[in-house]
């Protein structure tokens, strides 16, 4: 899994709280990405403009 952390705050998370992007999809060229905490209690989805805007990338972990 690909693991981000906000660049500011954003939806009641902190700036730096790492996710983990669990998914990714496309429906008729809407983007929309589902993440969850690191400790993997809370979800949330968010669409390309936001998810580009708010995060960035960490590290790949498989």
């Amino acid at each position: 899994m690909k693991l981000y952390k906000l660049k500011a705050p954003f939806k009641g998370y902190n700036r730096g709280t790492q996710f983990y992007l669990v998914a990714e999809s496309e429906f008729i060229g809407v983007k929309e990405f589902v993440l969850r905490t690191k400790d993997l209690a809370d979800r949330i989805c968010v669409n390309e403009k936001e998810f580009l805007k708010h995060f960035s990338f960490l590290k790949a972990s498989f």
